[in-house]
């Protein structure tokens, strides 16, 4: 695939490392000079064995970690967009127009039913909500969540119902950028295979895709390239 000239994400030199305060002010190094570039309409895995650091870089490119070193600029418009220093602010407005987040757990408001769920991210773009909540149902249905439960919450749900859900809410707006921790980790077969063809068309939309994804069948499926974290965490030791 040929690559577009400019990055949609650019990290450069990262680091990071854990002060353990229980521990008497114990210093963990997780990664040292971390870097790569990720383009539109591409989808890469970080891979490593666990404790490498995968879901610490993912996490320091979403802004939930704070960088030591080193930066992690994001596309926004014409402006690149540095994670590692923004203001909150900044932060904040980046994830709302830019930055997609598919996490390993669900986490919304109680009682609010699954739909709506899906559907706010859209209602939030100033899609009517009419629409949104139609488009919701259509995704969740795809997703093989029965029509029974759209309008429970999703606390009541197994953990691969609530999964659904919450892969769902990442996908149903667009964002240039979107992040996934292990989006399959609690899905059957046939709804893995739903989140590659959902993958495959995101990547056709121009979306450039960063994840972690442990089922080697889904990362073969639906990555361009693997970008090993070992060297990353090797450096920090």
């Amino acid at each position: 695939m040929s690559k577009p000239s400019l990055p949609i994400l650019s990290v450069s030199g990262v680091a990071k490392t854990f002060i353990l305060h229980l521990r008497e002010g114990a210093r963990l190094p997780v990664v040292n000079g971390a870097g790569f570039d990720l383009y539109a309409g591409e989808c890469v895995a970080l891979g490593g064995p666990s404790g490498a650091g995968k879901s610490s870089l993912l996490k320091m490119v979403y802004g939930n970690y704070r960088v030591d070193e080193g930066t992690i600029r994001v596309r926004d418009g014409e402006e690149m967009v540095d994670v590692a220093s923004t203001s909150p602010r900044r932060l904040i407005k980046l994830r709302d127009t830019t930055m997609g987040y598919v996490s390993q757990f669900l986490r919304v408001i109680p009682r609010v039913g699954a739909r709506d769920v899906v559907a706010e991210p859209l209602i939030h773009d100033g899609v009517p909500p009419e629409e949104a909540v139609a488009r919701a149902g259509a995704l969740l249905a795809r997703l093989n969540l029965p029509e029974r439960l759209w309008n429970l919450p999703p606390a009541t749900f197994s953990g691969g119902e609530q999964q659904r859900v919450n892969i769902a809410r990442g996908l149903i707006a667009h964002r240039p950028l979107l992040l996934m921790d292990e989006p399959t980790a609690s899905l059957d077969a046939a709804n893995r295979n739903v989140v590659v063809e959902l993958i495959a068309e995101k990547k056709r939309a121009g979306v450039a895709i960063l994840g972690i994804f442990h089922d080697a069948e889904v990362r073969e499926a639906a990555c361009d390239r693997v970008i090993d974290v070992t060297d990353f965490a090797k450096a920090a030791a």
